[in-house]
């Protein structure tokens, strides 16, 4: 193993490791740096598995469905079959409220390329049987949005970043910068020290404490949410199903059937329940059962495998922090994806390796505004 890289990555997570494949894809060193055992240990297991370019902000539409292209053509592409289910996304609305809002987002979705459509309560049916109709007037539904799992990709696209030349490097633990000027000229660790021309903060729930070895402050701070899995069943759900409405102790929630025909599920906490604690509790499955069961009845007698407990990097506006730090010429960040790691990895990795090496598209600069390090953070991200 050398000593000096194109780009060192810290983190080999949901974006860490689409990022070395790139990167090495094209012919770049990389090397990447994680704490951990392996690829995607950290939250990038507990992702869920969603897909979607259902979002409020050209950014964060154009990048996902970019990733949306990778993960639905990768098993013809690289021969790994990754469980990509084309099954869509939809927002149904029993609120007026919520239709206002939706249909609103829609010509904002539908002006940056999205592929979506408002259904009837009767149309929406068809799609997903099950749906309870009281009070429902309608549903979006993006077609091409989907899911995957976040187990084989990451480690599909370890393997074949490695095939390409990438190096990986588990159970070891950044410490800190050795810094030159205006430059970080090495990455120490607790085993050693790695010189790269650039430096990329990919570090998830970490991505503070890295930042911060720099010297610079980023607001990136995770909150804990909780998700499930049911035992399979025969195919009986349409799109994912996306519930924006609050209830005591939840505001959205959101569940889809797999390609191996489990139910899996999550629930967003209100209040938000700050920190990295792990552990799952016991409030989590009563309070969303009683929600999905309201939503689809049929769902009733189905038998819960196991749920679990994981983080979200949260930026206080809710789009990612992604872009060079003006303090030093060669240290990046891509932080703070809100939960949304997984299905932003393989386009923003894209994203990433054109902005490190200036080879800039057309609509990058515009892009890029999304995910400003230096922005304002008062705008919202409306689906977050």
């Amino acid at each position: 193993m050398k000593k000096s890289y194109d780009l060192i990555v810290i983190g080999s997570g949901s974006i860490g490791v689409p990022v070395a494949f790139e990167f090495a894809k094209n012919g770049q060193s990389v090397l990447v740096i994680d704490s951990l055992a392996s690829p995607g240990q950290g939250q990038d297991k507990k992702a869920i598995g969603g897909i979607r370019a259902t979002h409020s902000d050209k950014g964060k539409i154009v990048v996902s469905q970019r990733s949306i292209d990778i993960f639905s053509t990768w098993k013809e592409i690289y021969g790994d079959d990754i469980q990509w289910k084309s099954n869509g996304y939809s927002f149904p609305a029993y609120t007026k409220e919520d239709e206002t809002t939706l249909k609103g987002l829609m010509k904002i979705q539908k002006s940056y390329g999205l592929n979506i459509d408002w259904l009837l309560p009767e149309e929406y049916r068809e799609l997903n049987p099950g749906i309870n109709m009281k009070g429902l007037r309608g549903s979006t539904y993006s077609r091409k949005d989907g899911s995957a799992s976040p187990l084989l990709f990451i480690n599909y696209c370890h393997f074949k970043a490695v095939e390409y030349g990438a190096e990986f490097i588990f159970n070891e633990t950044v410490t800190g910068f050795h810094i030159e000027k205006n430059r970080i000229a090495s990455v120490r660790t607790n085993k050693g020290e790695y010189q790269s021309a650039n430096v990329l903060n990919a570090a998830g729930v970490y991505a503070r404490d890295i930042s911060q070895m720099a010297g610079i402050e980023i607001p990136v701070d995770p909150d804990c949410h909780e998700a499930g899995i049911t035992e399979p069943v025969k195919p009986f759900m349409g799109p994912m199903v996306v519930d924006m409405r609050s209830e005591p102790g939840s505001k959205n929630f959101y569940f889809y059937q797999s390609t191996e025909g489990q139910v899996i599920f999550c629930l967003t906490p209100d209040p938000p329940i700050l920190g990295t604690d792990s552990r799952a509790t016991s409030e989590f499955l009563p309070m969303i059962a009683k929600r999905m069961i309201k939503i689809m009845p049929m769902l009733a007698n189905l038998k819960v495998r196991r749920t679990w407990r994981g983080q979200y990097p949260n930026s206080p506006d809710g789009f990612p922090i992604v872009g060079k730090m003006k303090e030093f010429d060669n240290f990046y960040q891509a932080v703070g994806m809100c939960g949304q790691g997984f299905m932003l990895g393989p386009g923003m990795a894209e994203l990433i390796y054109r902005l490190i090496t200036e080879s800039y598209g057309s609509d990058d600069p515009e892009i890029s505004k999304s995910f400003d390090p230096y922005r304002d953070f008062k705008g919202k991200e409306l689906f977050k």
